[in-house]
């Protein structure tokens, strides 16, 4: 059976069985139905998108559609030992009985996957090989097709050929991926040798007008069936950026014996800090409008909102804290969109650039400013409570001797608060209902309903944060009252 009719197979049986196709990529349903036409049709998806979209992850997940398979043994083109002997590789005919003298591995279905990886120097030998030197010197001719060593393409054989950001490769080198589409078949002109291929083919790119896109032939895009996908909606992206996170620190024990160090193990690096949902959901929110402010050229991918998270958790323990404030989430989303926003041309003074690293660290105030505009909107944050008596309360905590610039607030200080520590219950209520995936490391039942004096103190201080925030965004309190805390301010271009 053809690696086509495999992959079609596979999906055909689990639309009968109603399990999901490719489960491995979260939400994007449009994205993976038109794939799951285009596979189901023996058809070639072409995904477009800009970066961090998840394409290459899907490219990968069509493994997980692929059985194990045999393969004649160190056959660099994974002839299957069932083949007749005329439709083996040169190596493979080499021998009287390849079974026998070669013998039979089986290739595991993740391994049916050859990436190539466009870019300017991506090149014929990338593609399809180039000469062996030592078999040449062995006494072979320049034209044996034994002499030649096959690379990408030919790695393909019997999988799936992922070409990466085929758009970056050379017009005149991308002509190559013709007859691999229209005949199946990689064609060796110096060698008057032509290979069947039996592969599905699956590339990747970015829009036309990205900078390093080349044109695509028009009879090779005509082969090929345009998938477009798209970010992920707010709370599959929230989902990734819990799942796809910083995991080594739960790895298994290291023990080392060094002079300089005692022994460690996975207790050590083992990650302590806890992010309530409410951070979450700002860090969230911030990267989001960061794709869509006025200030921003250049979109932040998928992975900033990963990276964001993971750097909220670090600012946490860099202060030793055991819960994340809106203080550690803007030092964890500064970092992480540095690099990954582009300002407007006009923005930019090539002269002086710190100028630009500094707009950028003040704009990512500014999407957490917005961040917190978004949350106003969503009525179901504060539920029914009357939020006037909350505001009066936290003029009088601020202008007050009380002091939390520890980062904490004590139950016996809340408590002298009832319509703030009711908002607070609300919101560790919530969590304990609701957003119970989104503490990494199972550690939910012990933040929100904790007995620890230190936990509950930094989780009464983060959520008075966004309370403080929220109240001056509903224009209940002035943002000068709030000294004591984090707030973030909306850029102002004077």
């Amino acid at each position: 059976m053809s690696v086509p009719l495999q992959i079609r197979a596979s999906i055909l049986q689990k639309i009968r069985t109603g399990q999901p196709v490719l489960p491995e990529i979260d939400g994007r349903e449009e994205s993976k139905a038109d794939v799951t036409r285009a596979l189901l049709s023996g058809a070639h998806p072409y995904l477009i998108s800009e970066e961090g979209t998840g394409k290459t992850r899907l490219a990968k997940a069509l493994t997980t559609l692929l059985p194990d398979i045999p393969v004649l043994r160190g056959c660099p083109y994974n002839d299957d030992p069932a083949w007749t002997h005329d439709r083996l590789c040169p190596r493979c005919r080499s021998v009287k009985d390849p079974v026998k003298e070669l013998g039979i591995d089986i290739l595991p279905a993740a391994k049916r996957f050859s990436r190539i990886q466009g870019n300017e120097y991506t090149n014929e030998a990338k593609l399809l090989g180039l000469k062996d030197i030592q078999l040449i010197a062995q006494v072979k001719s320049l034209s044996d097709p034994e002499a030649f060593t096959g690379t990408g393409i030919f790695r393909a054989n019997r999988g799936i050929l992922f070409v990466d950001e085929m758009p970056a490769i050379r017009t005149k080198i991308q002509v190559l991926f013709h007859p691999v589409l229209e005949e199946k078949q990689a064609i060796l002109e110096e060698y008057n040798w032509q290979y069947p291929l039996d592969l599905v083919f699956i590339a990747t790119g970015n829009p036309t007008g990205y900078s390093h896109v080349n044109d695509i032939p028009r009879p090779l895009l005509d082969r090929l069936e345009l998938v477009y996908m798209d970010l992920p909606g707010e709370d599959i992206e929230k989902k990734i950026m819990l799942e796809e996170g910083f995991k080594e620190f739960n790895g298994h024990p290291t023990v080392t014996n060094s002079s300089n160090l005692q022994s460690i193990t996975s207790e050590d690096t083992g990650r302590k800090a806890m992010t309530p949902w409410w951070i979450v959901d700002i860090v969230n929110k911030s990267v989001r409008h960061s794709r869509i402010c006025r200030y921003v050229e250049k979109r932040p991918s998928i992975r900033a909102s990963i990276r964001a998270l993971e750097h909220t958790f670090s600012s946490a323990e860099i202060e030793n804290k055991r819960v994340a404030n809106l203080h550690h989430a803007f030092y964890g989303i500064r970092l992480a969109l540095r690099g990954r926003i582009g300002l407007r041309a006009d923005l930019i003074d090539y002269e002086q650039p710190v100028r630009a690293f500094k707009m950028t660290d003040r704009l990512s105030e500014d999407f957490i400013w917005n961040a917190f505009e978004n949350l106003r909107r969503e009525k179901s944050f504060f539920g029914d409570r009357d939020r006037k008596p909350a505001a009066g309360e936290i003029d009088s905590l601020m202008s007050g001797d009380i002091d939390i610039s520890s980062g904490r607030l004590p139950q016996s200080i809340l408590s002298g608060y009832p319509c703030l520590n009711d908002l607070i219950s609300g919101m560790k209520k919530y969590g304990m209902e609701h957003a119970a995936g989104e503490i990494q490391n199972g550690f939910t039942e012990h933040l929100y309903n904790s007995r620890d004096p230190e936990i509950r103190e930094e989780l009464n201080y983060s959520a008075l944060e966004i309370i403080a925030g929220l109240l001056v965004h509903e224009k209940l309190i002035s943002e000068m009252k709030l000294k004591k805390v984090f707030y973030a301010r909306e850029y102002d271009e004077n």
